[in-house]
C-alpha cells in the first residue's frame, strides 16, 4: 500500500513540475513577445525633424500643453531665420520648418520640394524698418541714398523696396544690404548701416534694449504670412505626424492668444532672450492661425507679384501649385 502512495505522489509530482514548466515557459514567451513588439513600436516611432526660429513654435507646443502624448517624437533645431531653415528643407535635413511667406517663395521657386501647408498671420506693423536713436533719419523721405539692411529674398528686402515705392522712390535710390538679423543688429548699432528692416521679436529688442527707433512699418504692404513648410518628402512618408503637428500648433496658437505672460516667460527660458522682449513682440503681433484658403492663397500672389517686379523672385509663380491645402482644411474639420 505504501508503494502504491509512493508511487501515486512521484506521478503527480511529475506531472505538476510538467505543468509549471510549461506555463512557465507560455510565460516567459509572453513577455519575450511583449518585449519584442515594444521593442518594434520604438523603432517604428516617427520622428519629424523641425526648424524652429526664435520665437517660437517649441516653445509654444510646451507651455500650452499641446507637446504631451505626441504619437511621434520631434526633433528640434533652432535657426536665427528662415533662410537656413529653407536650406535645410531643401538638402532635406528638415521635414518641416516655420518662414515667411516670401522667403518660402523665393527657395520654392529655385526649384526646392517643398509646399506650405499651414501658418500664421500677425500684426503688418511688426515688421518694421529701423534706426539708431541718434540717427538724422527721422521719415521715410529720409531713407533716399542711405544704406538699409535686411534678409536678401524674404521679409526685409521687401519691407525696403515696397517702402521706398510708397514714397514715391526707386528701389535703386537706396543701397540694399544683404545681411540676416544677428549681422544687420551688430551693423546698424556699429553705424555701418544707416536703417534695418526686420520683424518680431528683433524690432522689440532694438527698441527696448537698443533704443533704436522706428521709421516705417509693413501696415498696407505685407501680408504678414507666416508658412509651416514641409518637404514633398515628409508630406508622403509622415504624413499623419504632419497633419498631427499642424493642427496642434494652430490650438497652441489660439491658447497663447490669453496666455501671453506664460508663453513668453517660457521662450525666455529656451531661448535666453529677455523675457520683457518677448512678451512685447507677442503683444504687437497677436499672431492667429489660418487656413490655407483661396483668401490666402489670392493675398499671397499680389505679394508674390510684387516681389517678381522688384526682383527678389526671378519669375512669376502660381503661389496655388506651392501649397497644399488639405492640412488645414483637415484641421479645420475637426
Amino acid at each position: 500500500m505504501r508503494k502504491i502512495k509512493r508511487m501515486i505522489a512521484t506521478k503527480l509530482e511529475s506531472r505538476t513540475r510538467s505543468r509549471l514548466h510549461r506555463i512557465g515557459t507560455i510565460l516567459l514567451s509572453a513577455a519575450v513577445g511583449v518585449v519584442i513588439t515594444a521593442s518594434a513600436v520604438a523603432a517604428d516611432l516617427v520622428t519629424l525633424r523641425v526648424g524652429d526660429q526664435k520665437g517660437g513654435n517649441r516653445s509654444l507646443l510646451e507651455i500650452s500643453g499641446y507637446a504631451k502624448d505626441l504619437p511621434y517624437k520631434i526633433e528640434w533645431s533652432e535657426f536665427p531665420a528662415a533662410a537656413p531653415i529653407l536650406e535645410a528643407l531643401n538638402a532635406g535635413a528638415l521635414d518641416v520648418g516655420y518662414t515667411g511667406d516670401l522667403s518660402f517663395l523665393t527657395v520654392y521657386a529655385a526649384g526646392a520640394p517643398i509646399k506650405a501647408i499651414g501658418g500664421t498671420r500677425s500684426d503688418a506693423r511688426t515688421q518694421a524698418i529701423l534706426v539708431r536713436k541718434d540717427s538724422s533719419i527721422k521719415s521715410v523721405a529720409d531713407l533716399k541714398g542711405k544704406r538699409l539692411a535686411g534678409t536678401r529674398g524674404g521679409w526685409g528686402q521687401f519691407l525696403i523696396d515696397a517702402t521706398l515705392e510708397k514714397a514715391g522712390y526707386r528701389i535703386d535710390d537706396a543701397t540694399f544690404a544683404p545681411l540676416g538679423p544677428v549681422d544687420a543688429k551688430i551693423a546698424l548699432v556699429a553705424g555701418s548701416i544707416d536703417a534695418w528692416a526686420v520683424w518680431e521679436p528683433y524690432v522689440s529688442y532694438a527698441t527696448l534694449k537698443d533704443n533704436a527707433r522706428i521709421v516705417a512699418n509693413g501696415e498696407g504692404l505685407t501680408p504678414t504670412v507666416t508658412f509651416i513648410v514641409a518637404s514633398d518628402q515628409a508630406i508622403a512618408s509622415k504624413r499623419a505626424a504632419v497633419q498631427d503637428l499642424v493642427q496642434r500648433l494652430n490650438k497652441a496658437r489660439l491658447w497663447s492668444l490669453d496666455h501671453l505672460p506664460e508663453y513668453a516667460k517660457n521662450t525666455a527660458e529656451l531661448t535666453r532672450l529677455p523675457e520683457d522682449v518677448l512678451l512685447s513682440a507677442y503683444k504687437a503681433q497677436r499672431t492667429s492661425p489660418i487656413a490655407i484658403d483661396e483668401s490666402i492663397v489670392t493675398e499671397v500672389q499680389e505679394a508674390s507679384d510684387r516681389a517678381t517686379r522688384y526682383g527678389i523672385l526671378a519669375k512669376k509663380l502660381d503661389v496655388s501649385k506651392a501649397v497644399d491645402r488639405s492640412f488645414t482644411a483637415a484641421a479645420n474639420s475637426n
